[in-house]
């Protein structure tokens, strides 16, 4: 692997960048009661919202992730992005307000409200794994390996282990206030330097990419044919937005900022800003992956091209803020992470069984399960690098259990009739298969690409889901107020929408987004 050094000057600002970090987290934090502590007091605006939401979906998996990803197969990583604004939009009309209006602090809550308990316990297990074992783990690993770089002697634990304190340092004490307030930092320090590192990146090999654009090449294609390996074009249609909703709609880690929200127009707000920073990726994420293509060929990790790029094209100075920035992407993550599984454990699983529930208990149990949480992952993401076939086996695990849960939220928000006994038996149905699959779908599906199968899974698991809720009675009333969608609440507000101003309305930005995403799949058709 190729080393590089980094000088006095940038190392410095990065410390210095870590310390206001932690200063600024934990001056902003909030813990005096337990709605101040997992949903920052339901206090935040729409520009707070959207800026923390971009930096907590910012993850490795994004910058590093997909620039790799850009570098070797070209442009249409960028569809997801894409597909994720789509995603937004149907968010930010149908599912947010029912969200925000029953008042829940995790989304398995928002599941027992519409069905019953089996549905939570099942959801938020499934999340609270996910979390510690992919997603936390998988950031540290990151964090680490792109250290190593810098310092090939290092030992991997011990810099895991450092994240990890970092980390934690101010989110365990102050909550989902402190995340937020120490992302609105690491947001800005990450556009700021990801747009830094574009210009150098165009400066030193743009002619690559214009050359590719205009051979029409299939690198810059975000309409790939159906045989594509990467992304098949039919994909982007059946498969990629029911991922899309289970990332945006169904995640605890994301939807938390959106749960901070004061008012169900300043959630939306937030949620839409977040569509217009997530289409700036195209630029400052994917296309430098391409050029790096040309600038540093043949490199053995594709995932290694965003911090080559960053410490060998960026000078002295703006490298240490470059790396801040590259440090905010996980650290951002860890801080959700790790407010996000402390919520769900505390909140979906203590507080439901434990006689004392009052605030200042659950905000200990809270700190405790963050401490818990980041002490197995950072325990186990040296395994990663070890075992990397079963973190591929788990990741293909996720994306077969994920239709079963967007098919239960789905038919929950937009049926009546579905019940908690059919949506749980579709659940465990689709976890029934989604294990099935894992050992044996080459002789199901053939070589069938993931996205394609995807559709099959919600399809299947929306008709056992309704098909069984007919066996059983119908759901109370009480399961259906605030829980479920009506035509009537949309016309009202369409109606009281008519006399605010046009930039005030969120049906009007949902459009721009939607116009917008449109003309860039048309130009890299």
């Amino acid at each position: 692997m190729e080393t590089f050094t980094i000088s006095v000057l940038d190392l410095s600002i990065v410390f210095i960048y870590l310390l206001l970090i932690i200063w600024w987290g934990l001056k902003n934090g909030k813990s005096s009661d337990s709605q101040s502590y997992f949903l920052a007091g339901r206090s935040m605006s729409w520009k707070v919202v959207g800026l923390s939401l971009f930096a907590a979906s910012i993850s490795s998996t994004t910058l590093i992730g997909q620039s790799g990803d850009a570098y070797h197969t070209g442009i249409a990583v960028f569809n997801y992005n894409l597909t994720g604004i789509i995603v937004m939009v149907f968010f930010a009309i149908f599912l947010l307000p029912l969200y925000l209006k029953s008042a829940v602090f995790t989304i398995p809550e928002f599941l027992e409200k519409r069905f019953d308990h089996r549905s939570r316990y099942y959801f938020s297990a499934i999340c609270i794994i996910g979390n510690i074992f992919l997603d936390a783990a998988g950031a540290l690993y990151a964090a680490a390996l792109i250290i190593k770089l810098i310092v090939p002697e290092a030992d991997l634990q011990l810099i895991i282990i450092i994240f990890a304190i970092i980390a934690a340092s101010y989110t365990i004490p102050g909550g989902l206030s402190s995340a937020i307030n120490a992302e609105l930092i690491q947001a800005v320090i990450l556009i700021i330097g990801s747009v830094i590192l574009t210009i150098i990146c165009f400066n030193n090999g743009g002619d690559y990419f214009y050359n590719l654009f205009a051979s029409d090449d299939i690198l810059t294609k975000l309409i790939r044919p159906l045989a594509d390996t990467a992304t098949p074009w039919l994909g982007l249609i059946v498969g990629m937005p029911v991922l899309g909703i289970y990332f945006w709609a169904n995640n605890q880690t994301l939807v938390q900022r959106v749960l901070s929200a004061k008012s169900v127009e300043e959630g939306r707000k937030g949620v839409l800003f977040t569509g217009f920073l997530t289409m700036s990726t195209l630029f400052i994420i994917v296309l430098p992956g391409i050029i790096a293509k040309n600038l540093f060929p043949g490199l053995e990790k594709p995932d290694m091209v965003y911090p080559t790029m960053v410490l060998q094209l960026m000078p002295v100075g703006l490298l240490g803020i470059m790396f801040a920035a590259l440090l905010s992407a996980l650290t951002s993550t860890l801080s959700a992470i790790m407010n996000s599984t402390s919520t769900l454990f505390t909140m979906d699983f203590y507080a439901q069984f434990s006689k004392n529930k009052d605030s200042a208990r659950l905000v200990k149990v809270g700190k405790i399960s963050s401490c818990i949480a980041i002490l197995v992952a950072a325990i186990w993401a040296p395994n990663i690098g070890q075992f990397g076939s079963l973190l591929k086996y788990y990741q293909e695990m996720l994306s077969y259990i994920a239709p079963p849960i967007v098919g239960a939220f789905i038919m929950g928000i937009f049926n009546k009739r579905v019940n908690g006994t059919g949506a749980f038996i579709g659940l465990i149905t689709g976890l029934f298969i989604a294990v099935l699959l894992l050992f044996f779908k080459p002789f199901i599906f053939g070589d069938l690409h993931f996205l394609l199968i995807v559709p099959f899974l919600l399809v299947f698991s929306m008709i056992v889901i309704y098909v069984t809720s007919l066996m059983f009675s119908k759901p109370a009333n009480e399961k259906l107020t605030n829980t479920t969608f009506s035509i009537n609440d949309i016309k009202s507000e369409i109606t009281e929408l008519k006399s605010e101003s046009w930039h005030k309305n969120y049906l009007f930005w949902s459009l721009v987004l939607l116009i917008l995403s449109a003309l860039i799949w048309i130009v890299f058709s």
